[in-house]
This record gives C-alpha cells, sequence and structure tokens, in this order.
C-alpha cells in the first residue's frame, strides 16, 4: 500500500473493504463507499492537483458520467492514472519499453 501523506479517515463496513466517507458533492453532503486503494489514489489526486476532496468530486460529477457518482470517481481516478503511464513515463522511472505486440495479445484474450 502506497502512503502519500494525505490519507482520509472512514470508517470500513462491516463484512466488506469498502470505505464509507462523507464528501460535499453538488447537492450537498453525502457519502461514498470505495476501496481503500480508491481513497489512497483520490488523495494522491488532490495533493497533486492542490485542491481538497470535495472540490474534487464536484469536478468529477460536473464532467458527467452514466454510472452515479462512485462510478465517476472510480473512471476518474483509472483515467487520471492511466493518462500519466504513458511511455515517456514508464521509461522515466525505469520501468521500461511496452512490448506492445505482448500487450496486443493479451488484449485479444481478454475480449
Amino acid at each position: 500500500m502506497f502512503n502519500y501523506g494525505c490519507i482520509l479517515q472512514g470508517a470500513a463496513v462491516a463484512g466488506s473493504r469498502l470505505i464509507n466517507r462523507n464528501v460535499v458533492a453538488g447537492r450537498g453532503r453525502t457519502s461514498m463507499r470505495l476501496e481503500p486503494e480508491l481513497w489512497d489514489a483520490l488523495a494522491e489526486i488532490c495533493k497533486r492537483e492542490r485542491q481538497d476532496m470535495n472540490r474534487l468530486v464536484r469536478q468529477i460529477e460536473a464532467i458527467g458520467h452514466a454510472g452515479g457518482r462512485t462510478s465517476a470517481v472510480r473512471v476518474y481516478a483509472l483515467q487520471y492514472f492511466r493518462s500519466a503511464a504513458c511511455e515517456a513515463g514508464h521509461q522515466a522511472v525505469e520501468h521500461g519499453p511496452l512490448d506492445r505486440e505482448a500487450f496486443e495479445q493479451r488484449t485479444l484474450h481478454a475480449a
């Protein structure tokens, strides 16, 4: 697990890994249930973008997503880090180049 220095407090839901936290969204205070890793990812995004969680959630809602707020947050976090995971980014941290042929074969088998 990564520690980004801005992990938020929340209550774990009994029998589930999901953590319930309150946020102030477009229509006021509400709660969201997300995996701890997603809360960590959102905290990192907030730190990188120099904004608080409530503002980030409102921005994500403004983008719009057919699946609801929690789904929109999950998709946003995935897209945020996916856009940073370009070939140059991987090379900068010495992950090495992506084997395009192997990647395409895995993608075809997954479909």
